[in-house]
């Protein structure tokens, strides 16, 4: 019986995994014996990125997927555990930075992030959950594990960005409020907080709001999406009895 280390025998579902830290998340669970499910909803690049863990030696199979829509998430958890007999780990990882001031904030921007970074998450969550509780009383390892990517800014609200700020605290509220319900029955719920990442999440900002991001981190080394992938891959990969709940992970030079 394994109950901790590699994760063979397991099957993970990580979202947003067509680019950054998903994509790296999936790339390290793989490399660590999971049978890997990467969602998101650009196909070519899901393409890309099973393309490459099958060529390392790793399993993994493509699931196109928007999780803002309810019944298409619903239906790709289902989907995991109907072709693959079960599911052990999620990664709620797909969601969406937008920042600016609150005056005068295009109200299409707001309600994006609210979709894909709570609503969406919500989902995927709401369908895992019951495989998941059963995955945790079942060999090889009677544990699961739930990750949501949450942000420094859901801890440290910050000028600019308030409803981001909104909706990586509710992440946070939730997944402490899940975990006191499920840890008892052996599903570990876990919340990593990346600082400033190198990844496409600036692409969507409007452009002087990307300038002043950028600005913020000029000459500073900023986080690879490998970094945190590492970070949930440490995670999910710990002893049965141990449950690490939240994972704040910055740059060195990152003050806030």
């Amino acid at each position: 019986m394994t109950t901790s280390g590699r994760l063979d025998g397991t099957v993970a579902l990580v979202t947003g995994a067509s680019s950054g830290i998903g994509a790296a998340t999936a790339r390290a669970l793989a490399a660590e014996g999971a049978l890997v499910v990467a969602a998101a909803r650009r196909k070519d690049r899901l393409d890309e990125v099973v393309e490459d863990i099958v060529d390392a030696g790793g399993r993994a199979t493509v699931c196109e997927l928007d999780v803002t829509d309810q019944t298409a998430a619903a239906a790709a958890v289902d989907g995991v555990v109907a072709e693959h007999g079960r599911l052990d780990v999620v990664v709620n990882n797909a969601g969406m930075m937008l920042n600016g001031p609150v005056e005068d904030a295009p109200l299409d921007e707001w309600e994006r992030m609210v979709d894909i970074n709570v609503k969406g998450l919500l989902y995927v969550a709401h369908a895992a959950l019951p495989h998941l509780l059963v995955a945790a009383e079942a060999e090889p390892r009677r544990v699961a594990d739930m990750v949501n990517i949450s942000s420094v800014a859901g801890r440290v609200p910050r000028l600019g960005a308030g409803v981001y700020n909104l909706t990586k605290h509710g992440v946070g509220a939730f997944s402490e409020s899940l975990r006191q319900e499920v840890t008892e029955r052996h599903v570990r719920v876990s919340l990593v907080e990346p600082g400033a990442v190198a990844t496409e999440l600036l692409d969507h900002q409007r452009p002087d709001v990307r300038e002043a991001y950028q600005n913020r981190f000029r000459g500073k080394d900023l986080l690879q999406a490998t970094d945190v992938a590492d970070a949930i891959a440490y995670l999910v990969t710990r002893p049965r009895h141990v449950a690490i709940n939240e994972v704040l992970v910055r740059p060195t030079q990152q003050q806030a």
